[in-house]
């Protein structure tokens, strides 16, 4: 039975056991970036005052929800963490709450955007892709249906 309950465990997302927005800082870029053991991890990129970033976080969950065991996926507020109750708010207003989040946490915001992705200007939505081999893949703006082709 034990064992029954762990493999059950195990097959579950780890979006399952997502808690509340946690604060990112420029120490733990390099462990966010690490690729993961198998599959993708995506970092979706948004921000409070973002037009674009709600139908962009609904189809990368849309696209995670198709592959529950290759695609990871991790909403990340350029906000300052400060804004947490707001932040948290919007991400369950568009159903993203069960999805581990991040936000930034750094007096320079700047400072975590560049280390992201130092091709980056700041512009959201952005999605960084980071395949278990090590590849990785960066989009600005609205995603267009073949974009997401690109992402799986």
């Amino acid at each position: 039975m034990n064992r029954l309950l762990l493999a059950f465990a195990l097959l579950l997302p780890a979006s399952a056991f997502a808690g509340p927005v946690q604060p990112l800082t420029a120490a733990e870029v390099p462990a966010l970036l690490q690729p993961p053991a198998h599959g993708e991890r995506i970092i979706a990129l948004w921000s409070l005052d973002c037009a674009y970033c709600e139908p962009n976080l609904a189809a990368l969950a849309a696209l995670q929800r198709a592959h529950p065991r290759d695609i990871e996926l991790i909403t990340l507020a350029t906000d300052s963490v400060e804004q947490r109750d707001a932040i948290e708010a919007r991400l369950r207003g568009m159903k993203m709450a069960a999805y581990p989040a991040r936000a930034y946490a750094e007096a320079s915001p700047e400072r975590i955007s560049f280390l992201l992705d130092p091709h980056w200007g700041g512009e959201t939505p952005r999605v960084l892709v980071i395949r278990a081999d090590g590849s990785r893949l960066g989009i600005s703006g609205a995603l267009t249906a073949a974009q997401l082709q690109r992402i799986r």
